[in-house]
């Protein structure tokens, strides 16, 4: 259960560290911070975001 856990936290601190260092990458100018935090639900549930996600994590 625990490494479960910490395989859930690490692909999520990844995901939102790559968002982070990629951001000038999307169409978004602000909201930095919530949108690397909150990345899970809005890759969900907002078809712009998975875009602007994929651009951000393509170098």
């Amino acid at each position: 259960m625990n490494l479960l856990i910490l395989l859930g936290l690490l692909i999520y601190g990844g995901g939102a560290w790559k968002f982070w260092t990629g951001f000038n990458r999307t169409n978004f100018s602000s909201g930095r911070l919530h949108l690397s935090l909150l990345w899970p639900i809005f890759l969900i549930a907002n078809k712009s975001y998975r875009q602007n996600f994929n651009r951000a994590l393509k170098g």
